[in-house]
């Protein structure tokens, strides 16, 4: 349904060759025989990191960056670093820029790990760009090496890059796979014990603009081999008025950005929350989109997600990102551990977008299969049940669904199942995206802390 697709089958190709048949060395109740409603509680499977307050800012390393306080602090270009070109693989283009950097203070993961994703909040005025790299070290003592999580920019003009994820990153014992830190071979027991981050700003020599990060940090996680996950005890019964899209009525349209809508689950889903935010593009923002086109938000989404070296729009921090461009929004990638996190979201008005791979079968209602896909969640039914809006449905009416709660949760927490040839592929292990304001209520404020996103 996304051409997440073929990313996320190159990593389960990888995870299949470096231990087909294995499961992770750990306990019984973390391999998934743990009590309905406390699914993985033997010891910690997430751990969330981020640099939000002025305080934060003012910590680390820095290279010509500097702090700004206020209601919402941010990191800054202060007086530049210095200067280099940058070529561009996707324009050609060789360009001089003005730099400065922000290195993080070390980060000990609460999870040795076996992934990790970066995200990040940022606005970048035309001319304006930043890269956030990563650099751990492993549980034996070594290092990575810096490994870019990615290029990014909010625009697309004549003057910016072109966003984009970095492949052939590799030191032999983990590798980049568009948007995640993968350990090569988990079986090995080798983890990632801590890391660091780095922010790159850059705008053009002489400007006066710069990119402005409001939050920048990382999910760290090990989440054990499983093809089933213990059920969840229902708890909640609500729904929320999200705005309801499909993907499909734009196949065709704008094939630059992966072949048009029949892939745009991502940003689908993504204009879906941010809509419920009462936020989105203006008019002036979508004068660009034939004015033919239904839902004009759901193509400008799609192209202001575009990753231009996975030649899709399912990279999971660039929805994030794109998400907190927006008026005082907040966006995270992470991973819960069960459907009673979804609900502690849910009970306080935040819907949850989440990645999944399934069989047509396996999945009651959908009506197709698919190696990866996004929906979003936005509620509970009496049965606790999970109402989902689904944006791969033929027209936007059709988009609000039912799912089995057992069987959703399954298909989206376990890491490995079969696929249509009976070989065994990777599932996403909990993946999500979670946006919010900037300015949360006390009671959004304490369900975010309690999934460990503040």
């Amino acid at each position: 349904m996304t051409r997440s697709t073929s990313r996320r089958s190159v990593l389960a190709a990888a995870l299949a060759a470096a231990g087909a048949g294995a499961v992770s060395a750990v306990p019984a109740a973390a391999a998934g025989s743990s009590a309905p409603n406390a699914p993985d509680r033997a010891r910690p499977l997430v751990d969330n990191a981020f640099w939000t307050s002025y305080t934060d800012w003012r910590s680390g390393g820095h290279q010509g960056t500097r702090a700004v306080s206020g209601s919402r602090p941010a990191l800054v270009i202060g007086a530049p670093a210095g200067r280099t070109d940058y070529s561009d693989p996707h324009t050609g283009q060789i360009t001089t820029w003005e730099y400065a950097t922000w290195t993080s203070p070390v980060r000990r993961s609460k999870v040795p790990a076996t992934e990790v994703i970066a995200s990040w909040n940022a606005t970048t005025p035309v001319g304006t760009w930043l890269q956030i790299e990563l650099r751990g070290r492993y549980s034996d003592g070594t290092d990575t090496p810096w490994y870019v999580m990615g290029r990014w920019t909010a625009g697309d003009a004549a003057d910016d890059i072109r966003r984009t994820s970095v492949d052939g990153q590799s030191d032999g014992r983990s590798t980049i796979w568009t948007d995640t830190f993968s350990v090569d071979e988990p079986a090995s027991g080798l983890r990632l014990d801590s890391y660091r981050l780095r922010l790159t700003l850059y705008r053009t020599p002489g400007s006066r603009f710069t990119p402005v990060v409001h939050r920048a940090g990382a999910m760290a996680s090990d989440i054990p081999d499983r093809f089933t996950v213990p059920a969840s005890v229902p708890g909640l019964a609500r729904e929320l008025i999200v705005p309801r899209y499909s993907q499909n009525i734009h196949a065709g349209q704008y094939p630059e950005y992966d072949n048009g809508g029949e892939a745009w689950c991502s940003p689908t889903s993504s204009q879906m929350i941010i809509e419920y935010w009462r936020r989105g593009p203006s008019a002036e923002d979508l004068a660009w989109v034939n004015p033919e086109y239904a839902d004009p938000q759901v193509c400008h989404a799609a192209r202001f997600t575009y990753d231009y070296q996975y030649g899709g729009c399912g990279n999971w921090p660039f929805n994030a990102a794109y998400a907190a461009t927006y008026r005082d929004m907040s966006a995270a990638v992470t991973r819960l551990g069960s459907l009673t996190e979804v609900e502690t979201l849910i009970r306080a008005g935040i819907p949850v977008i989440t990645s999944q791979s399934f069989l047509k079968e396996e999945l009651t209602g959908a009506g197709y299969g698919t190696s990866g896909h996004l929906m979003t969640v936005i509620g509970f039914t009496a049965d606790g049940d999970v109402i989902a809006n689904d944006p791969a449905s033929p027209d936007n009416p059709a988009v609000r669904r039912i799912y089995r709660r057992a069987e959703w949760e399954t298909i989206w927490l376990r890491t490995k199942r079969y696929n249509a040839s009976g070989n065994v592929a990777s599932g996403t292990g909990g993946v999500c995206y979670v946006y919010w304001p900037a300015a949360p209520s006390t009671v959004q404020r304490r369900a975010l802390r309690a999934v460990g996103l503040l």
